[in-house]
């Protein structure tokens, strides 16, 4: 029995993308094992959480620990594993998210390899790194992890500008892979169903309430405009806000679903989607939809790997990154562009949504081979460290 254990995933976390990852991991260890015929056990090591868990199974195991409290719990959590993996959060491992997030991630990482497990980074965004402590730091666990995968050029870049010489496995968001629901059939004709993803940090200003991520229009009011465009088009629209971070704290900053409820009220026309309770539940969702844009990025993974044509909205580089390694650059940035050219590109595109579907459909299968590499040297270690247990 190979034992895997998972850090920085989360299985019941409520930004569902940070969800989506952990819920794909786990859906790609389960095809590598039986494709292999590797007997596993997974191990979810996560802080602790109210929300019941939507990564379940016979073979997972949650296991909620407080590494910057209690390290020596974290030590022993691990110290039963043959492999541990780290997918970072998606994006955390770089310096825009602050000092503490950072010190845990480098905290877990160093008790990893003095407990010699192999680390494998998954796929994720790596840095920006500004600071000089960060950036050696960085360095030396890359240096020491067994595998390296990044899910965009950029990262690549990044990674080879801060000297690592060796192996990188440029892949593609793990996301891909989440499961879902087909959406029932619908006839032809009816209104077009457009999908937007309203995200409670951007409405609150970022993390320190003022506009943390240095965006060039005021976002509130650019939704407000979205919304009120699409209520004086000509084409019928049934437009649903659909949130993607789902907070059971009343009052939490990143609350997409609260946010969704208060413009509702504001365009009572609008559908405010459920507060799902899984990532496979929101795809299933946004499957749903004839168009879709967000500025959760794992909203718009969602609809991008379940054939719906998105905009993605950005607020980082990790946004383009990911899409145009991919060859779909339909991506706007908030941090550049204006609201008056953020508007242009949105309907824009969405009067060229049937082009929009034929590039998302080639752009996913050139995500699935480049995630297939990520794939297969996971495969192969795992294979390796079976033969020794």
């Amino acid at each position: 029995m190979l034992t895997i254990a998972l850090i920085l995933h989360s299985a019941s976390n409520d930004n569902m993308g940070v969800g989506a990852l952990s819920a794909s991991e786990v859906t790609i260890l389960r095809r590598i094992a039986k494709s292999r015929n590797i007997s596993i056990n997974i191990k979810i090591i996560q802080g602790f959480a109210k929300r019941p868990p939507y990564v379940t199974g016979e073979d997972v195991e949650i296991r909620p620990t407080r590494p910057l409290r209690k390290p020596l719990d974290f030590f022993s959590a691990i110290g039963d594993s043959d492999m541990v993996i780290d997918i970072g959060g998606g994006d955390s491992f770089a310096d825009i998210y602050g000092r503490r997030r950072l010190t845990q991630m480098f905290l877990m990482k160093y008790l990893t390899h003095l407990a010699r497990k192999p680390l494998v980074l998954a796929p994720q965004t790596f840095g920006p790194f500004k600071h000089r402590l960060s950036t050696f730091l960085a360095r030396q666990t890359i240096r020491l992890s067994a595998i390296t995968a990044t899910r965009d050029s950029m990262s690549t870049t990044c990674l080879r500008d801060m000297g690592i010489k060796g192996d990188i496995i440029e892949a593609s968001d793990v996301a891909l892979r989440l499961p879902y629901d087909l959406p029932p059939a619908r006839g032809k004709g009816g209104a077009v169903r457009v999908g937007i993803n309203v995200s409670g940090l951007l409405m609150s200003g970022g993390y320190t309430r003022n506009n943390m991520f240095g965006l060039q229009m005021d976002y509130p009011q650019l939704m407000r405009d979205i919304l009120q465009r699409f209520a004086d088009h000509p084409d019928p629209c049934e437009v649903h806000l659909v949130p993607h971070v789902i907070s059971w704290q009343r009052g939490a900053l990143e609350d997409d679903y609260a946010a969704s409820v208060r413009l509702s009220e504001e365009f009572p026309f609008v559908t405010v989607a459920p507060a799902f309770t899984s990532p496979s539940e929101a795809k299933s969702y946004i499957a749903g939809m004839d168009f879709f844009m967000g500025a959760r990025m794992h909203a718009c993974i969602a609809a991008f790997s379940s054939g719906v044509p998105v905009v993605p909205m950005a607020y980082s580089r990790k946004f383009a990154g990911l899409f145009g390694a991919l060859g779909y650059n339909e991506t706007v940035d908030c941090t550049t562009q204006s609201a008056d050219d953020i508007l242009t590109r949105i309907f824009d595109a969405y009067g060229r949504r049937a082009e929009l579907a034929q590039a998302q459909k080639t752009a996913f299968e050139t995500g699935l081979e480049k995630l297939g590499h990520y794939e297969k040297a996971l495969g192969d270690l795992m294979e390796r460290l079976a033969k020794r247990s």
